[in-house]
């Protein structure tokens, strides 16, 4: 999350309008049952105000990351990405859409650059390549570039080939002002694969100079797991496995406290980013009885807790029901204990939602982000089909939901939900795999001080320190 010198903004009170202080102050209640197809049910403390369709070629294909900047919301597709107003965020406006086909398109915004992760096999860096088998030494996947200073009309810049691809990347900006760095994840190595080798035991760095963006490149590949990292275990998801380490699935950087914490698959990775060139692993943990696949990772605003994320079933299973139980394919909450290398990571609790889903709903934990309250950790959070959770973990050991919103399964047991959930300057902005957009108000007393927060930026992997008063 890049952030700029916070300024006070008056929230809107008529969001509080029309409910009492007990309904506010109240906990979140489960829907009764599930609901009905496409049903939408929330919690009495959370407002479904809009939800916009994907435009557009966009109909068909998946919705992926977002991020912001000003006042405006950049969604990424398989197909590209799309850029919204959101001025009001009751009636979001399309500015623009850009076809640039190549999943995930992983997303992150810095100024007037925008940039993409390609993680599919591409026959070479354009918009207009088409799939090629990883097999062939010429394809192409990792990062494009893009000028975004008039978004109505962004302009391609550079592109930077890594190793793997680009599943996702995360914006670590110099300390200096003067380049931005990506720090790529990507994972599952081949032999046949030319351009992705195992035992692919590393990341990528990309460097991005700000003044010339089309002279980035690749800056270096350190090796994070010399060990290996976990060798995983065999197994289905009823029964349990564990993934084998072979790089990183995601990286949330906390620039002011020089720290950054790697979800990788098998390993979560507490990293010094001091030297932003050089990433340092402090300590690393493994949970081979509940975690399957660790994805992403959220610091606390004090940067002394971390919450990992097991992606069960690779987000395509039914992992939100009693067979599962509430200990798989859920949030991992880790307090970060001790000073500089003596730094460990100890866990405390899982965190799953308390609302069973059906056997047909796609449902495990994915992105969210902090919503910035004063003295509390409270998380929004994505979780496919689960929907939305609003969740408070200030006692790391007792985290509760204290607000929700989801639809009840898509028609014929298909696949969607909810990619990411990220509060941004008062609401919450979804980005539907099937649906589109949908922006949320959160209406209750625990989260009030929030609407007071005003940022410039934000890209959810790249966390700022919100401001105490």
């Amino acid at each position: 999350m890049a952030l700029s010198p916070q300024a006070l903004a008056q929230p809107d009170q008529d969001n509080l309008d029309g409910l009492s202080e007990t309904q506010l102050s109240a906990p979140a209640e489960p829907s009764a049952g599930i609901p009905a197809v496409d049903e939408v049910v929330r919690s009495r403390n959370v407002k479904h105000l809009v939800n916009v369709p994907k435009p557009g070629t966009f109909a068909t294909t998946t919705n992926s990351d977002l991020a912001f900047a000003d006042n405006h919301a950049f969604i990424g597709n398989y197909d590209g990405f799309t850029i919204y107003d959101i001025r009001n965020p009751q009636k979001p406006k399309l500015v623009s859409q850009v076809l640039c086909p190549g999943s995930q398109n992983d997303i992150s915004v810095q100024g007037n650059l925008l940039f993409l992760s390609t993680d599919s096999s591409r026959s070479d860096n354009s918009c207009s390549s088409v799939p090629q088998p990883a097999t062939e030494k010429n394809s192409w996947e990792g990062v494009k570039i893009f000028d975004i200073s008039d978004k109505r009309n962004p302009k391609y810049v550079a592109a930077v080939e890594t190793d793997c691809g680009s599943h996702t990347h995360t914006l670590v900006p110099d300390k200096k002002g003067r380049n931005a760095y990506l720090y790529v994840s990507s994972y599952s190595p081949s032999t046949t694969f030319p351009d992705c080798q195992p035992p692919h035991d590393k990341i990528s760095i990309v460097k991005v100079p700000l003044k010339d963006p089309a002279k980035a490149s690749l800056l270096s590949a350190p090796i994070i797991f010399p060990d290996g990292g976990n060798p995983g275990r065999g197994g289905t998801v009823p029964d349990g496995y564990v993934t084998p380490t072979s790089g990183c699935h995601d990286i949330t950087v906390y620039p002011s406290k020089d720290l950054a914490a790697g979800a990788c698959m098998g390993d979560g990775v507490l990293f010094d980013i001091s030297d932003r060139e050089k990433p340092r692993v402090i300590t690393t943990v493994q949970d081979n009885v509940n975690f399957a696949f660790w994805h992403s990772a959220t610091f606390n605003n004090e940067g002394t807790k971390v919450i990992f994320t097991d992606e069960l079933g690779g987000g395509g299973a039914a992992t939100c029901n009693e067979a599962i139980g509430q200990n798989r394919g859920a949030d991992g909450i880790y307090d970060i204990k001790g000073r500089g290398d003596n730094r460990t990571l100890e866990f405390k609790s899982y965190y799953k939602i308390p609302r069973p889903q059906s056997d047909t709903e796609n449902c495990v934990a994915h992105n969210g982000s902090l919503i910035p309250v004063q003295g509390r950790d409270i998380m929004v959070q994505s979780w496919y089909q689960g929907g939305v959770s609003i969740w408070d973990f200030t006692d790391s050991s007792k985290p509760k939901e204290i607000g929700f919103f989801e639809r009840g399964p898509l028609p014929n047991g298909g696949g969607g939900g909810t990619w990411s959930a990220y509060y941004y300057n008062g609401f919450i902005y979804s980005s539907d795999i099937a649906k589109g957009l949908d922006v949320l108000d959160v209406r209750d007393p625990r989260t009030f001080s929030a609407k007071f927060v005003r940022v410039n930026e934000l890209n959810v992997q790249t966390q700022g320190a919100y401001r105490e008063w």
